[in-house]
């Protein structure tokens, strides 16, 4: 339990600087007989002096008092330093838990965690890799201070700022009819045997394109990787859709895949930095969502 208050530790560092009782009072808009009633507690907490205090002459620390002054000053310009989220924001140290969809996170968390770390080397940070649901949920309930994902299944409730937009790509096996083209459209796949992620909101996103087309796809495999989805169009079971598209026309048993992108303007899915609420300015989480925005610019320029 801590017996002096920080309030009575400004006195005493008021009074210090002041050289008066008075002029300390006026200082921190408290009386006089206030600051005396503080001064005596604090010596006598302590059992020494740290003032001279004598009738009609200013008041003057003792040696104890000059020694215990340096150490209140510095405690006081710590706890206004806490007590400032600007400051906070400037300095960021502490933890941040960092959350991204688990299709993003091959393609941008190992960039944005070396951004972060440049840019704010006193965060301790920490991430998870997670499903749209499973971000939104720890977001909610704390676990996570902010999520790179897309903007699906968010309600108002969370703050977005825009980071980039992507476009959806046909993986193709080689050969296929399309495999030559520059682009193509929903149209174009609406009778092929799609292989989708199994992810449900990524499903019901999909879907619901073709939906406004009036069509209905037939969806031949729903995947949990976007290697495996690969894979099973390289050996011809169905043609893929994917945000995010490796730079290699070979899946991992080495078969062909062809990358097209999906031209529909409709398709276009932003990809956006979250949070549970609006943080507050100058916050450690305020911040980050900046560094975060700032890092995404710089990579795609």
């Amino acid at each position: 339990m801590l017996y002096l208050s920080l309030r009575q530790m400004e006195y005493v560092a008021a009074v210090a600087r002041a050289g008066s009782l008075s002029g300390a009072a006026l200082q921190l808009n408290v009386s006089q007989p206030s600051l005396s009633v503080a001064l005596t507690r604090v010596e006598a907490h302590l059992g020494q002096k740290l003032f001279f205090r004598r009738k009609g002459a200013p008041i003057t620390l003792t040696t104890a008092g000059q020694a215990y002054v340096t150490k209140v000053e510095d405690l006081l310009a710590r706890a206004r330093h806490l007590e400032d989220p600007a400051q906070m924001g400037q300095t960021l140290s502490g933890r941040l838990n960092l959350g991204m969809f688990d299709g993003l996170a091959p393609f941008h968390l190992g960039h944005l965690l070396r951004s972060l770390a440049a840019a704010l080397p006193g965060i301790d940070i920490h991430y998870r890799v997670n499903d749209f649901a499973t971000l939104a949920r720890e977001m909610r309930e704390g676990r996570i201070d902010c999520a790179v994902t897309y903007d699906l299944g968010l309600d108002a409730s969370f703050a977005k700022t825009h980071l980039i937009n992507t476009r959806p790509c046909a993986l193709l096996p080689g050969g296929h009819r399309l495999a030559h083209q520059a682009g193509v459209t929903l149209r174009d796949l609406v009778d092929e045997p799609l292989i989708l992620s199994d992810e449900g909101l990524s499903v019901r996103h999909m879907l619901a394109l073709f939906g406004r087309l009036g069509r209905k796809p037939v969806v031949a495999h729903r995947v949990g990787s976007l290697e495996l989805m690969r894979s099973l169009v390289g050996n011809r079971l169905g043609v893929g859709i994917g945000y995010c598209v490796p730079p290699t026309a070979l899946s991992y048993d080495g078969l062909a895949v062809v990358a097209i992108p999906i031209s529909d303007s409709g398709a276009v899915e932003p990809v956006i930095v979250a949070s549970n609420g609006t943080p507050t300015p100058g916050s450690l989480i305020a911040r980050v969502r900046t560094e975060i925005a700032t890092a995404f610019a710089a990579r795609a320029q």
